[in-house]
């Protein structure tokens, strides 16, 4: 009865938030529909400058292969210097030029090249672009073999296959990472602000005062949150799978069992951080520190980790949200791999028993 007290006094306090509703209601519908929509890490379209110092049917055979391309958009200049200057006022990311024997070299043994400039600010749209371009000379090479009446110059043809996201989407990357931010949103940063609060306005002590014991206090502050986390979790997948047409290959209750066992974690976090600051603009502060800050950059989310640094690599061991994403992109893209699945799901598991019990450890009915 007191344990459903308290439950009950957890979800009225909720309820009258309007700012803990944002955070858990409408802040996934805000953060899906940002990274789903307005983010993208796809390249398509990209302006590239054509320089062709001598027309021949060889290089309008070439330039209709970059202009088939749904990735490339090319824009034909009449000399290398425009192009240059093209490319530094930002209207082109790359060139390729032409040169004037192109058609002559095409048909020696040695074969024919291009000139390819690239803009390297972005390196990593500076590598995407290249591919995109190598890609289309690529083709125009093998089908010009039977114009030309030689082999190819490339001995080995590549045919590629991708795996678990054949479209190459990067929607079908990023909204299931999404998912862990919002997770942690809810578990952490929303279970710190409002315990402090508490603190801060004396309910806690009224609180600590009744016959309720440390361990009914404790769970009537995650059963709430944990139902709303889940709630939260509902609508994410939801809109991942109908809105943004992500597709769920693995189970649903592996899924379900993996946001558990973070929720916990994130609710362990938030816990133990009001219980060490019991000031909301310091609770806050830590939990974005220590929560949504190494959610969004060290978990994989958005930045591969086998990239970083070494040291930080070993950094990301430590991050709770590195083993839930891992979780949600091959739940989620691959289907249920469970040698991946149980090794990330029994360190979530350690993670959350250790941040609860610390948590419980920590507790105590004192005002002190």
């Amino acid at each position: 009865m007191r344990l459903r007290g308290l439950v009950r006094k957890e979800f009225l306090q909720v309820l009258r938030d309007p700012s803990a509703l944002a955070i858990a209601l409408v802040l996934p519908v805000v953060l899906l529909l940002l990274f789903g929509y307005g983010v993208s890490l796809d390249s398509q379209h990209v302006p590239i400058a054509l320089v062709v110092d001598h027309p021949t049917s060889d290089t309008m055979r070439l330039c209709a292969e970059f202009a088939y391309s749904p990735y490339l958009a090319p824009i034909t200049m009449h000399g290398l210097p425009e192009a240059r200057q093209a490319i530094m006022e930002r209207r082109v990311d790359a060139i390729v030029h032409l040169r004037e024997d192109f058609s002559e070299k095409l048909r020696r043994p040695e074969g024919a090249s291009i000139q390819l400039i690239v803009n390297g600010v972005d390196a990593n749209s500076a590598r995407i672009v290249t591919g995109y371009i190598e890609s289309a000379y690529g083709k125009w090479l093998e089908h010009s073999s039977s114009h030309v009446g030689a082999a190819p110059s490339i001995a080995v043809v590549m045919q590629s296959r991708v795996w678990f996201n054949s479209n190459v989407l990067s929607r079908n990357f990023l909204v299931p990472g999404v998912i862990a931010v919002v997770m942690t949103l809810i578990g952490a940063l929303l279970t710190a602000l409002l315990m402090a609060r508490e603190w801060e306005r004396g309910t806690m002590e009224g609180l600590l005062v009744t016959p309720v014991s440390m361990n009914e206090i404790l769970l009537g502050k995650i059963i709430p949150y944990f139902l709303l986390g889940m709630g939260g979790l509902a609508i994410s997948v939801s809109m991942s799978v109908w809105l943004f047409g992500v597709p769920l290959r693995g189970s649903l209750m592996v899924l379900v069992l993996a946001s558990t066992l973070f929720l916990l974690t994130a609710l362990g976090m938030g816990l133990l951080i009001s219980t060490l600051a019991r000031v909301q603009f310091v609770a806050g502060q830590v939990a974005i520190i220590t929560t949504f800050l190494p959610a969004f950059i060290l978990s994989g989310f958005i930045f591969d980790i086998g990239s970083m640094p070494r040291p930080i690599q070993w950094l990301t061991h430590i991050i709770p949200a590195r083993y839930y994403v891992s979780l949600l992109k091959t739940n989620f893209l691959a289907g249920d791999v469970w040698s991946v699945i149980l090794p990330n799901a029994l360190a979530l598991a350690v993670m959350a028993a250790f941040f609860l019990g610390m948590t419980r450890w920590l507790s105590r009915k004192q005002l002190d």
